[in-house]
């Protein structure tokens, strides 16, 4: 079988035996996997966490289950979750399942970026494969995970009814927050940018929403946009979707006191940064990091997907065989014309 690996920040196919089998384990021929901004700062970034595989936003259909797996059945079209905590140490206590040392730790193999992958049986009996409803495609399913993690930075934030909202990166991320924070009640919403097809796509998917962009703005005339777009106190919330450092420090400048920030966005691992502590102090600020996402949010997902409250499919603008990875991921990270490309495998 084909599966794309990283090789010291090299993207190579490789052709390995199809995994075997154990008698809990599930294997799923992949049928679509979504590129993450997390799989491009792997490759062309610093990236922090643990794992170092690409690919993890994938879905497909089952060829064959272990002797024991009685919930699943070949030929089952399923989404694929490749990280899953325990549910049972101190994070999980705490609903910080993100954190748990199991989730971190856990994958499917070899990776979302191959023909085959193999669903362990630590994922398969702790809901790390979950069917799909039948008016739910594969195109839609490589954005299940991105959205579950839009939509727990979401849950994080109390977000209000008539909340003004800024968004800085007009990205894929940056508009499944959009539509999630519409979704959920906000009053207007700013989104911040360098690109302008990105921000011409965003006003197409809602022309309601004010688009920004920085290139060649000062930061006086950039604030008078902002504030004259939510109103002199700023922005309730500002949501960081991108890994350009200056935008978490704008948006210290343009969130009202007692206001918050999401760090949504993967910074570089190391990035050091100079900015006010005491503007964040004084004004109160609330800084909420929001890395990944569970169960509980890739259910919320499908039930938005299913019951068509959400359409994110439009994202999609781009699609690339597996053969072709690395030129989707560079592709994705030119972001010249772009907003969400999926990888497909070949029937």
């Amino acid at each position: 079988m084909k599966t794309a690996i990283l090789d010291n920040k090299i993207v190579k196919i490789v052709n390995r035996d199809l995994p075997k089998v154990g008698k809990n384990d599930v294997l799923v021929r992949m049928k679509t996997c979504g590129i993450c901004g997390s799989d491009l700062e792997k490759i062309f970034g610093n990236y922090g966490m643990r794992s170092s595989r690409i690919g993890h936003e994938p879905a497909g259909e089952i060829t064959e289950v272990g002797e024991n797996v009685k919930a699943f059945s070949a030929g089952e079209r399923v989404f694929i979750h490749h990280h899953v905590p325990c549910y049972a140490c101190h994070y999980c206590y705490n609903d910080d399942f993100t954190m748990c040392e199991k989730y971190q730790s856990s994958n499917i193999e070899p990776s979302g970026l191959s023909e085959y992958i193999l669903v362990p049986e630590w994922n398969v009996l702790r809901g790390g494969l979950v069917k799909l409803p039948d008016n739910v495609n594969f195109n839609q399913a490589a954005l299940i995970e991105p959205i579950a993690c839009c939509l727990r930075s979401i849950n994080k934030l109390n977000l209000k009814k008539a909340d003004k909202i800024a968004i800085f990166g007009a990205g894929s991320t940056g508009l499944i927050h959009m539509i999630l924070t519409k979704l959920f009640g906000a009053s207007k919403i700013v989104i911040v940018d360098i690109n302008e097809f990105r921000l011409n796509f965003a006003k197409k998917m809602d022309p309601d929403i004010t688009t920004i962009n920085l290139k060649d703005k000062d930061a006086n005339e950039f604030n008078n946009k902002v504030f004259s777009s939510v109103g002199q106190m700023g922005s309730d919330i500002s949501i960081i979707s991108t890994s350009n450092l200056d935008a978490f420090v704008k948006s210290i400048k343009i969130t009202r006191r007692g206001g918050t920030v999401s760090l949504f966005g993967v910074p570089s691992k190391d990035s050091d940064l100079r900015i006010d502590l005491n503007l964040i102090y004084s004004k109160e600020l609330k800084i909420i990091p929001s890395y990944a996402t569970s169960e509980k949010e890739i259910h919320q997902t499908i039930t938005l997907l299913e019951n068509n409250i959400i359409d994110i499919e439009p994202l999609i603008t781009h699609k690339f065989s597996l053969s072709d990875s690395f030129d989707a991921l560079e592709y994705a990270h030119k972001a010249k014309d772009s907003m969400k490309i999926i990888i497909t495998s070949p029937d």
